[in-house]
C-alpha cells in the first residue's frame, strides 16, 4: 500500500485529535530534551500519545515523552489561553525522514494556532554562553543535510519556495525578550546550527561552526521552522544552554548531561513559555 500524500496524512491526523478535543488552540509549542514542564502547566490538559495519531512517527530519545498535550495555559493574573504542546519530538538521526521529523509541527500549524514556539536543548558555540543560560533564537544555520520540503510540493500545504528573511519572527522575539524582563530572567540572543547527530560534533566541527557565527548547536528545530514558514506560521525560538560544546570543555559530552542541565531550567523555561504565550496569544 503506497503512502499517502502530505496534505492527506496531515488531514487524517487533524481529523482524529478533533474528534478527541474541541480545543481550538491559539498557541503552539514544541518541547526538546528534557524540558516537558510546561505541559504539565496546562488545565483540563488532554494527552494523547503519539502512537495512536494516525501518521505521527513515535520518538525514541531518553527525555522525549511522545505526548501531544492539548488545554489552557495561565499565567498568574492573566485569563486562559488554549495550547498545543508537543512534549517531545523526533529526529532525523533515529531513522526519521525530513518530512517525519517535521510533521508534529506540521500537526500543530493544522490545529490552527497563530504562532509557534519550538524549543530544545543546545550546546553552547559561543564561549560567553553557560550551561543553564537561556537564548532567544534570531536565525539558524541548516547542517542536517535534508530539508522537510525536498519532493513534490503541494499547493494545499505551502509555497514550493518559501522565504525564510524572517524565520524567527520579530515581534513574537519581542514578546519573549519582554516577557523575559517582566520575570527578571537573563535572556541571551544567539544564531542556532542544526547539525544531523547522533554523535556530537567534534572540536574543529566547533571552531567551523564559531567562524561561520553560530551561537548554539543542536540536532533538531530547524525542519520545524522550516514547514512553520511553509504553512505561514510565525515562529519564535528558545534554547536552554546544556553544554559548552566540545574543544570548549575538558570534559567528555553526555546525553544525561544535557537531561540534567535541562532538567534544572525547565521551570524556569515553563515560566517563561507561559508568561510569552499569555502576552503573545490572549
Amino acid at each position: 500500500m503506497s503512502k499517502p500524500d502530505l496534505h492527506t496524512r496531515l488531514q487524517y491526523a487533524l481529523a482524529w485529535i478533533r474528534g478527541r478535543t474541541d480545543v481550538v488552540p491559539a498557541a503552539g509549542v514544541i518541547l526538546g530534551s528534557g524540558l516537558s514542564g510546561l505541559a504539565d502547566r496546562l488545565e483540563y490538559g488532554d494527552s494523547i500519545p503519539f502512537a495512536e495519531i494516525p501518521g505521527m512517527p513515535v520518538p525514541r530519545v531518553e527525555g522525549h515523552p511522545g505526548r501531544l498535550v492539548i488545554g489552557n495555559l495561565v499565567a498568574p493574573g492573566g485569563a486562559p489561553v488554549p495550547v498545543a504542546v508537543l512534549s517531545g519530538r523526533v529526529h532525523a538521526y533515529e531513522g526519521h525522514s525530513a518530512e517525519d521529523v517535521a510533521f508534529g509541527a506540521r500537526v500543530l500549524c493544522g490545529l490552527g494556532v497563530k504562532g509557534l514556539l519550538v524549543t530544545n536543548a543546545a550546546g553552547g558555540v559561543n564561549p560567553a554562553f553557560s550551561p543553564g543560560d537561556l537564548v532567544r533564537i534570531v536565525d539558524h544555520l541548516d547542517f542536517s543535510g535534508a530539508n522537510p520540503l525536498v519532493g513534490e510540493n503541494d499547493e494545499r500545504v505551502g509555497p514550493r519556495f518559501p522565504d525564510m528573511t524572517t524565520a524567527y519572527d520579530p515581534a513574537l522575539g519581542a514578546c519573549l525578550e519582554e516577557a523575559a524582563r517582566g520575570l527578571g530572567l537573563a535572556l541571551r540572543t544567539g544564531i542556532y546550527a542544526c547539525m544531523l547527530g547522533p554523535s556530537y560534533e567534534t572540536p574543529a566541527e566547533i571552531r567551523m561552526l564559531r567562524a561561520l557565527g553560530a551561537d548554539l548547536v543542536g540536532m533538531s528545530t530547524v525542519p520545524e521552522v522550516i514547514v512553520a514558514r511553509h504553512m505561514g506560521v510565525p515562529v519564535a525560538g528558545l534554547s536552554v544552554v546544556t553544554n559548552h560544546a566540545a574543544g570548549l570543555t575538558p570534559h567528555p559530552l553526555s546525553h544525561a548531561e544535557v537531561e540534567q542541565v535541562a532538567g534544572a531550567a525547565r521551570d524556569r523555561l515553563a515560566s517563561l513559555a507561559t508568561a510569552f504565550v499569555s502576552a503573545a496569544f490572549r
